[in-house]
């Protein structure tokens, strides 16, 4: 399986970011990419865009050094009900629409009121992929959320970024194998995000790849290269 297709990755919009679209556009024409999703922070992010970023998409060509552009958000979930940082209006202006648990912007609940806040998205048709659900930042019940995938069609992702030592995420890779043991189970697709902040990072899975090959994940299920099967799912969510 050749990955040809990277839809979760930040620009200095996110300010704990370091590159530009069009640095992380050249980057991913020198990996062979042919979609690069941008997705920089909602705004209940601290530092992050404010929501006339994201209203402004219009300006932005779709495609650059060869490489289709997909301009969108990584959209906070705020709270155990499922609730987020973005007017509907402004996430109807996304090509692509990632929604992720972040600890700087979410009040944490139960085990249960968590999965059931994580549901509530999943059901949410304008979200498209559900990011680093697995990376431990929110105690969550997986088979509930891998069949309420199976059953809406939002896609969770499989996170690089998170599997990093130095991000220091205890449960990622204990989490993430469950994920990818319940989504091969139920016959659940994933798709692999480096969640890059920088050019360099752009394209990057390999830590994800070791946890496919352990969990003896079919390639079928994997939708990194299937930009057919990609834009579909995304054409259900507007």
């Amino acid at each position: 399986m050749k990955a040809i297709l990277d839809v979760h990755t930040h620009t200095v919009m996110s300010c704990h970011a370091y590159s530009t679209i069009q640095e992380m556009a050249q980057a991913a024409a020198m990996k062979g990419l042919k979609i690069l999703g941008i997705t920089d922070h909602g705004p209940a992010m601290p530092d992050a865009c404010h929501p006339m970023y994201f209203r402004n998409f219009g300006i932005i060509p779709r495609e650059l050094y060869g490489v289709k552009i997909l301009m969108g958000a990584e959209l906070n979930i705020l709270d155990y009900t499922g609730a987020l940082d973005l007017e509907e209006n402004d996430i109807d202006k996304l090509d692509i629409r990632i929604a992720g648990i972040h600890r700087r912007c979410y009040q944490e609940g139960t085990i249960e009121e968590n999965t059931e806040g994580m549901i509530n998205v999943i059901k949410n048709k304008k979200i498209d992929i559900i990011s680093h659900p697995a990376d431990g930042t929110a105690k969550l019940l997986f088979e509930p959320i891998v069949l309420a995938s199976k059953e809406y069609g939002t896609v969770l992702e499989i996170n690089n970024s998170s599997l990093n030592p130095d991000r220091k995420k205890k449960f990622a890779r204990s989490n993430n194998l469950e994920v990818l043991r319940l989504c091969k189970k139920y016959e659940v697709p994933i798709i692999m995000g480096s969640d890059a902040h920088i050019s360099f990072d752009v394209g990057r899975h390999e830590r994800v790849l070791e946890l496919i090959q352990e969990a003896e994940f079919p390639d079928e299920l994997i939708l990194n290269d299937k930009e057919k099967e990609l834009y579909r799912i995304l054409s259900l969510h507007n």
